[in-house]
């Protein structure tokens, strides 16, 4: 009998990664949330395999009707405000969106009559401000969150992890750390770089990229590799229970905007942008995974050259 999944976000970047995944495994039903200004071009290639579902996850009552009539065995949320520049223009909006909307969810699940399984797509902005011998970070690390964004998904963790307790839901946390590819929105670093080296190929735009700090070191993964390990988490990891995933290698920004413009066939200069720095960043977030890792069997799959290759094709396609 096909698993009944809900997918709230499931238009959004990672969202409509992991719905195509499902459908590719099979033996799913897939259940989407999704507001009705959302955008649905990340789905269009797979929109009459799912049923989606208008609603609002910062609205109770909505959720309470939709987690009702869909009575799912999976929930896997990722609806929230993601942008963490965003979150220090809007911080109120950031924090009510992602905990109000969480704890929408959980009550929802709570008075349905279903036992849902349900993930909890947190960020490694939870660890925020890391100490060098700190690194890699494991999840027993303190938690210093140095953005809005940082405080609401360690909010969004630690009330999962009240609800496991107080209530038994089946709740499995996440920390996925950065992960980009085909899809990522255009405000987010690595798809604006490749966006803006293709809007330069195109002649589109005057060879300069403008760019934020390119000090700050990341742990990349491919989206894709990050939603087969959502599947696998909620299939094989422990409610109550919270796991790191990554791919436990750090890089530059300005290493990854090298390895986007080396793919390209023009001659580009970089230069600084005050607009684009934030009022505090984290300096490195390099993941440890081994409890994950040794849960799951999980492992990337994708290389990362793979990755940028595969997101300037996309915005190729769309320039």
């Amino acid at each position: 009998m096909a698993k009944r999944v809900l997918i709230t976000g499931i238009t959004g970047f990672a969202g409509s990664h992991l719905a195509e995944h499902l459908l590719g495994r099979g033996g799913f039903e897939i259940y989407g949330l999704y507001r009705w200004r959302s955008r649905t071009e990340n789905i269009q290639g797979f929109k009459d395999k799912i049923e989606l579902l208008e609603g609002d996850i910062r609205d109770a009552a909505s959720m309470r009707h939709l987690v009702e009539k869909i009575k799912p065995d999976w929930v896997f949320h990722l609806a929230a405000q993601s942008y963490v520049p965003m979150s220090w223009k809007a911080p109120v909006e950031t924090l009510s969106t992602n905990i109000i909307g969480e704890a929408n969810l959980f009550e929802a699940c709570r008075k349905a009559e279903c036992d849902p399984s349900i993930l909890i797509a947190g960020s490694s902005e939870e660890y925020g401000f890391v100490l060098p011998d700190e690194v890699p970070i494991a999840e027993t690390n303190p938690l210093r969150p140095l953005s809005p964004y940082g405080v609401s998904k360690v909010t969004q963790d630690l009330l999962a992890f009240q609800y496991f307790k107080s209530y038994g839901l089946k709740v499995i946390r996440t920390r996925a750390f950065n992960h980009t590819g085909p899809r990522r929105g255009e405000v987010f670093a690595t798809s604006n770089f490749a966006r803006q080296i293709v809007m330069i190929e195109k002649g589109k735009q005057e060879p300069v990229i403008c760019v934020g700090n390119l000090d700050a070191v990341r742990d990349f993964s491919d989206v894709r590799d990050i939603a087969r390990a959502y599947t696998i988490a909620l299939e094989r990891c422990e409610p109550g229970e919270v796991y790191n995933i990554c791919s436990g290698k750090g890089i530059k920004i300005r290493e990854l905007l090298d390895m986007l413009i080396a793919q390209s066939k023009v001659d580009i200069e970089i230069k600084k942008d005050p607009a684009r720095m934030r009022p505090s960043d984290v300096e490195f977030l390099i993941g440890d995974s081994t409890r994950f890792r040794a849960k799951t069997g999980w492992k990337p799959e994708i290389a990362f050259e793979q990755t940028l290759a595969d997101l300037l094709s996309f915005w190729r396609e769309r320039v």
